[in-house]
């Protein structure tokens, strides 16, 4: 399969989670689109990649993760401080 056909499907396989993130009920709703998008983002960079387009593609997709990771810990840290909500805090 190549990169290029790869790419569309993860782009077609996202589009989908954009709409939750515009209207998603709760904020954990709005993370986890978050969270699929920045794995998506990996997942694109990657195949981009694969494809023989830049070189550097390995250090963008690790930076993504890293951020993906990192927001999700911030937003576990700040939502675990307040138990026994629902988890939206605006």
């Amino acid at each position: 399969m190549s990169g290029e056909l790869l790419a569309l499907l993860l782009l077609a396989a996202v589009a989908p989670g954009l709409a939750r993130l515009a209207y998603g009920p709760t904020s954990a709703d709005r993370m986890l689109v978050a969270q699929l998008l920045g794995s998506a983002g990996v997942a694109l960079t990657l195949a981009v990649g694969a494809a023989g387009i830049p070189e550097g593609g390995r250090t963008v997709a690790l930076i993504l993760a890293l951020l993906a990771a990192v927001s999700g810990v911030a937003f576990v840290r700040r939502h675990a401080a307040r138990p026994g909500d629902g988890g939206d805090h605006g």
